[in-house]
C-alpha cells in the first residue's frame, strides 16, 4: 500500500537539481514528506525512498549530461530501483 501511495505522489514531484563542484543537492518535493539528498557522483551514500524505506544509493555518469544512480535496499526484500537525471543548460 505505502508504494502505491508513493507512486501517486511522485506523480506530482517538483524536483530541484544544484551542482556545487562535484557536489549535487537534490530536492524532491511531493504531496509526501520532500527528500533531500547530498551526495558526489561515484560515491555511496544512505538514502531514503519517497515509502520511507532505506537504501543504498550509487550514482553514476552514464554520460557527460546524465547521472543514473541504482538503490539498493538496505533491509527486507524488494527491487532494486533506479533513477536518472539530465542536466541541461545551466
Amino acid at each position: 500500500m505505502l508504494r502505491k501511495v508513493a507512486m501517486v505522489a511522485a506523480s506530482k514531484l517538483h524536483v530541484e537539481i544544484c551542482q556545487d563542484g562535484d557536489q549535487f543537492y537534490i530536492k524532491n518535493a511531493t504531496t509526501l514528506p520532500t527528500t533531500k539528498i547530498n551526495f558526489k557522483v561515484d560515491e555511496g551514500f544512505d538514502a531514503e525512498m519517497v515509502d520511507r524505506c532505506k537504501c543504498r544509493s550509487l550514482p553514476t555518469w552514464e554520460n557527460e549530461n546524465k547521472i543514473y544512480c541504482t538503490q539498493t535496499l538496505v533491509e527486507g526484500n524488494g527491487l532494486e530501483t533506479c533513477w536518472t537525471w539530465e542536466l541541461a543548460n545551466d
